[in-house]
């Protein structure tokens, strides 16, 4: 065993301090270093230094396979120094995630240390379920208004001729929002890979906030019955936006309050105050609010409030949208009881 001086700890206490397994084996193959995950999780007694890695690492593949003979760590080409992660089966079958580096004295030198770091493949599983509901969550709001369309559609060819003509005009009517509400979805969906990748490209120019607010409270009060008001105080100092991208944050606020709220949903537009020109948006509802522990996860990505449908994109896409245009997003509680979101958007130019 080699000390560390530093700290005064051994080997065996500092790979035992590890998270994660820790098994290290000599040039002969046999092992010098167990930590205690890695005996528990492998199932072996702490005092198993001495035999051969092998019999330690008592992991086999889906086909039955063991690590060791799979890899042959000591054996291959003369310049490897690493095995990738990759998943195995602890004996009682339970997946774990192991990797190894190969420690020579030079390249091409006989190996001379093996170390291998065992990891539980819960996290793994984990993601893996994250990924299956967000493709599950994705199909869901994709096939809605793709099965409008296709029913539509089919109903418009088998039965063009006993239709009238405002039947006709109604049905294309809705194949056209259905269209346009799959067209923004996968609009949403890119944004979101841009946003997460730093690749998200803005057009930004001076705007007028109160024009396109009114624009979007207009598009989005002809789509439902709830009362939707605007609220445009004073005159206000042109934001410099992208406006596709203001349309965007301004139309997912106003659509989640009318889809999560009740009674009226407010928007209002003010000037931002102090040295630093933009303009003040909030939008209030009159829902049941958000809890004050679950503010910060509401611009989380996939965060869904209640059970009234959603990509769960609509307010990430918010913060991501905002942030990039060196604006702001908070939520509180309205005065009605429900949610109050407030965007600051300023008229200088964002950092790009």
């Amino acid at each position: 065993m080699t000390s560390v001086p530093e700290s005064g700890l051994d080997a065996q206490t500092v790979v035992d301090l590890l998270p994660d397994g820790v098994v290290v084996a000599d040039a002969d193959g046999r092992v010098v270093v167990l930590s205690r995950v890695a005996a528990t999780l492998l199932g072996v007694p702490l005092d198993s230094v001495g035999r051969p890695l092998g019999e330690v690492l008592a992991l086999r593949d889906q086909d039955g396979h063991a690590w060791v003979d799979h890899n042959r760590p000591y054996g291959g080409l003369a310049t490897r120094t690493a095995v990738p992660e990759q998943s195995w089966l602890l004996p009682d079958g339970t997946e774990v995630l192991v990797a190894a580096r190969i420690h020579r004295p030079a390249l091409r030198q006989p190996v001379e240390r093996v170390a291998v770091s065992i990891r539980s493949g819960r996290g793994r599983e984990r993601l893996d379920r994250e990924r299956s509901d967000l493709v599950a969550t994705v199909a869901h709001e994709l096939r809605s208004p793709l099965t409008g369309v296709k029913g539509f559609v089919q109903a418009l060819l088998n039965r063009w001729d006993k239709l009238t003509d405002e039947q006709k005009k109604l049905m294309l009517t809705t194949v056209s929002a259905d269209s346009d509400r799959l067209s923004r979805l996968i609009a949403e969906l890119l944004d979101v890979a841009r946003i997460d990748t730093g690749r998200l490209q803005l057009h930004p120019r001076p705007s007028d906030a109160a024009a396109l607010a009114r624009r979007i409270v207009d598009s989005v009060s002809a789509g439902t019955a709830r009362p939707i008001e605007l609220d445009v105080e004073g005159p206000l100092p042109e934001i410099h936006a992208d406006p596709d991208k203001f349309t965007q944050v301004v139309t997912n606020l106003v659509e989640n309050a009318v889809r999560h709220g009740e009674g009226t949903v407010r928007v209002a537009l003010e000037p931002l105050e102090g040295s630093a020109p933009g303009v003040r948006i909030t939008v209030d509802d009159e829902g049941e609010g958000i809890p004050d522990e679950l503010h910060r996860r509401v611009f989380t990505k996939f965060w869904k409030g209640g059970a009234r449908g959603g990509s769960g994109l609509g307010l990430y896409l918010v913060g991501g949208l905002t942030k990039a245009h060196d604006g702001t997003v908070t939520i509180t509680g309205s005065p009605s009881g429900g949610a109050r979101i407030v965007v600051t958007w300023p008229s200088s130019e964002p950092d790009l």
